[in-house]
């Protein structure tokens, strides 16, 4: 009889979606391609680690996305122009006040700090998104939608600019479970004698009659700007379509940011539905608390590599958290993830040199990639991914050269750079060598403290540290501080 061919098992993507409030499993609109929009950087200063925190995540829902065969189409904003300094559609833009206060131009700005952003990102190896678009080559789709808004009714003129009417749809306090009768004018925003609600926005922004911007277009309203929230509505819509499947981004956009480009989606289409699933990452603390540059805890990716660290040690560190929650980072903690990162490294170099012939169980094979793909499919639960590729580096049942090729394909998703990696070691010197040579002859004789001697002198002189293992004493160097 011939055996029966094992069915496959099939794990579907579930994602938390906040509008629902729950997981739910991922359907594209178009079969087998997923696009998505990703909202981008405001580029007037260096990116943080706070802003890493939120692409690496969306880096990891891409490559789960791909690692289960969907073709991606995907597209990310830079914004250059419009985002205000408070969300009140008050304050002075962000680009033009940090070029202003550089004494540089404005265009000559975001685009010295959108490079800045992509090199960290590479450093971080998040893979190359499809499409990027530039808030200022997009001012014409601007326009259009706000006066497809204006035809339907949704705008209203005031003495600085176009505004949204909130109050012409009725589902505007939905996404974000607003209470618009308890939210007064001053909750959410700063009070604006002009505006009909205090939840109305900004689409179309006059250019001040006192001040020469840098970057202004004529409109058929009146010389002026975007308002920030429209960029994003009328760049994913040019794209993407009137309806996508994913919108990422940060917590703190849902009650604002998101909310508004929603209700101009609707404004301009008459589409209750703008985007199937909205996936939001929360924030990143440093020691604690939240970055702030008063508290000297604002860091950049410059600030990582000054201290020595590996750029993926910060991914790695990422990791071990889900996107939903808040990640407390320190310098410790970073350090620790370098360290568990380097001894994986050390594992795949081994596993490249490993001359067993010893056979693999099928089942343990099963196993680990199959649960694997249920850790990274629910929701994008990489800290229960990677403790099962810490399960696999210790299982007796698989093989080094199984084990190699299971973790390949994971880092697909992880994005660790494990394929590439070489041996770290470098060549001791013979006083070293003597050294480690001394210890072990200490260690045989019980001398154990006059091995533990030389162990401290290896690391605090040489930068040299030593592991005891079952197979032998093995040693690396530390990496060096700046």
């Amino acid at each position: 009889m011939k055996e029966k061919t094992k069915k496959k098992i099939e794990i579907p993507i579930r994602l938390y979606n906040t509008p629902a409030r729950k997981k739910q499993v991922f359907k594209s609109i178009r079969k087998n391609e997923a696009r998505m929009y990703i909202c981008g950087p405001t580029v007037y200063d260096y990116a943080h680690i706070g802003h890493f925190f939120a692409y690496v995540f969306v880096d990891v829902l891409r490559r789960v996305l791909k690692f289960n065969g969907f073709k991606l189409k995907d597209q990310m904003n830079i914004t250059d122009v419009g985002h205000l300094t408070s969300d009140a559609d008050t304050g002075e833009d962000k680009v033009e006040k940090a070029a202003r206060e550089k004494k540089m131009d404005a265009w000559k700005l975001a685009k010295y700090y959108t490079k800045d952003f992509f090199d960290a990102m590479e450093k971080l190896n998040v893979q190359k998104i499809n499409i990027i678009t530039k808030a200022t080559d997009h001012i014409d789709q601007m326009i259009k939608l706000v006066q497809k808004m204006e035809k339907r009714g949704f705008t209203y003129k005031t003495s600085d600019g176009i505004y949204y009417d909130t109050s012409k749809f009725s589902g505007y306090a939905d996404f974000a479970g607003l209470n618009l009768k308890e939210l007064k004018t001053g909750a959410r925003v700063e009070e604006n004698p002009e505006k009909k609600n205090p939840t109305d926005f900004a689409l179309w922004k006059f250019s001040p009659v006192e001040v020469r911007r840098q970057m202004e277009w004529d409109s058929p309203w009146g010389r002026g700007f975007p308002g920030w929230h429209i960029e994003c509505t009328a760049m994913s819509m040019a794209y993407l379509g009137e309806t996508y499947d994913i919108h990422t981004g940060g917590v703190d956009h849902i009650n604002v940011h998101h909310t508004n480009e929603i209700a101009q989606a609707y404004g301009a289409t008459g589409k209750k539905k703008f985007v199937n699933y909205w996936l939001h990452n929360n924030h990143l603390m440093v020691d604690g608390q939240k970055m702030s540059k008063s508290k000297q805890n604002f860091y950049n990716m410059a600030d990582i590599e000054a201290k020595g660290f590996d750029p993926l040690a910060l991914r790695y560190l990422f990791l071990t958290a889900h996107y939903r929650t808040r990640l407390n980072f320190t310098w410790e903690s970073l350090e620790a993830a370098e360290r568990t990162l380097d001894t994986l490294r050390e594992h795949m170099v081994e596993w490249k040199k490993s001359k067993s012939k010893k056979k693999s169980d099928k089942e343990k094979i099963e196993f680990y990639n199959t649960e694997f793909l249920k850790a990274v499919n629910n929701d994008l639960n990489t800290p229960r991914a990677l403790s099962l590729v810490w399960k696999l580096v210790r299982e007796k049942k698989v093989n080094d050269k199984d084990k190699l090729k299971m973790l390949l394909k994971f880092d697909e998703v992880l994005g660790l750079r494990l394929k590439g990696v070489k041996p770290a070691r470098k060549k001791l010197s013979d006083e070293v060598k003597n050294l480690v040579k001394k210890r072990e002859e200490f260690r045989k004789a019980g001398k154990y403290q006059e091995a533990d001697v030389i162990r401290k002198r290896l690391d605090k002189e040489f930068g040299v540290l030593l592991e005891d293992t079952a197979k032998g004493t093995k040693w690396k160097f530390k990496r060096k501080k700046r």
